[in-house]
């Protein structure tokens, strides 16, 4: 089943003009946050880190292609012990010049449709053996249900949750949203605060990003995760600062804006936890030969 999601992802991005971008392992920087870092001796001459994500050397290359997607594993030094996360996963990232908000969230669902449909078509008999409920994947169809982030702190409320403005969800919040939906929901303008520092803000309120989530249902949690990036210099620089990350680190990717730039967007996606999602699986381990977790390095 892996191997027939991972062709439908394929088949999607080169069908519609994305060029396929092989990106660096090895990174100086962090993308996603300085506390997921795992860290590695370069040749006991400088410390670098396994990527957590492919997305800010697709930033460049999308300025020379228009529209890329980088395939590959990406590494999360997470402590998290639940049935959702690996610390070594597989991830999908597609990045788009001149490409907004709007964009990201037609692609995410039309390749999120496009897979459910190619192994619908191709793997039924697999997923009967895996007794899973072909019927709520024949429901994966568009338009998928689309909420701002203040509608969904207010469902959340409604339905008992403590979550307050500004917040992040967490495993809880993120099923309470989709118990009473039979397909992803597309969630946008998440709090500046909660997310990573190149989100650009949304004009009318800088308080809130452009980006936006696609939250699985039957509690599988977020299957896409993107948005629109800063492209102005001096905005990127205030991040940076907000984010007490040092700019030294992120020279190349500033120069990237130094020298021209343009709007652009992208998001990722993670294969093992769309793929628990498509299979119906009970923990997302299941969906790899040699899973990595908090406590599990062998075999």
């Amino acid at each position: 089943m892996r191997h027939e999601v991972i062709k439908g992802i394929r088949e999607y991005f080169d069908s519609h003009g994305f060029i396929l971008v092989d990106t660096p392992i090895f990174t100086p920087s962090a993308c996603e946050g300085t506390s997921t870092l795992f860290e590695v001796n370069y040749f006991d001459e400088e410390k670098v880190y396994l990527a957590q994500s492919a997305q800010l050397y697709s930033e460049a290359a999308i300025m020379a292609f228009g529209k890329t997607y980088a395939f590959g594993p990406t590494f999360r030094a997470e402590k998290s012990k639940t049935r959702r996360h690996l610390t070594e996963f597989w991830m999908v990232e597609p990045e788009m010049a001149f490409a907004d908000l709007e964009d990201v969230k037609r692609i995410g669902e039309e390749l999120i449709i496009s897979v459910v449909g190619r192994v619908l078509e191709n793997r039924k008999e697999e997923l009967k053996a895996l007794e899973r409920e072909v019927t709520k994947l024949e429901a994966i169809q568009a338009p998928f249900p689309r909420m701002s982030y203040d509608e969904a702190v207010f469902k959340l409320q409604s339905k008992g949750s403590e979550i307050q403005w500004g917040m992040d969800f967490g495993n809880t919040d993120e099923t309470l949203l989709t118990d009473d939906l039979d397909r992803p929901v597309i969630i946008d303008r998440f709090p500046s605060a909660v997310k990573a520092f190149y989100f650009q803000p949304a004009p009318d309120r800088p308080e809130v990003a452009l980006g936006a989530d696609f939250i699985a249902p039957e509690g599988f949690g977020e299957v896409i995760g993107g948005g629109q990036r800063i492209h102005d210099l001096d905005l990127l620089l205030q991040r940076l600062e907000e984010h007490n990350l040092p700019a030294s680190e992120f020279e190349w990717y500033l120069d990237l804006r130094r020298y021209g730039s343009v709007p652009h967007s992208g998001f990722g996606m993670g294969v093992e936890r769309f793929v628990a999602w498509m299979c119906g699986l009970e923990h997302i381990r299941e969906t790899i030969a040699f899973p990595r977790m908090l406590y599990r390095t062998r075999p």
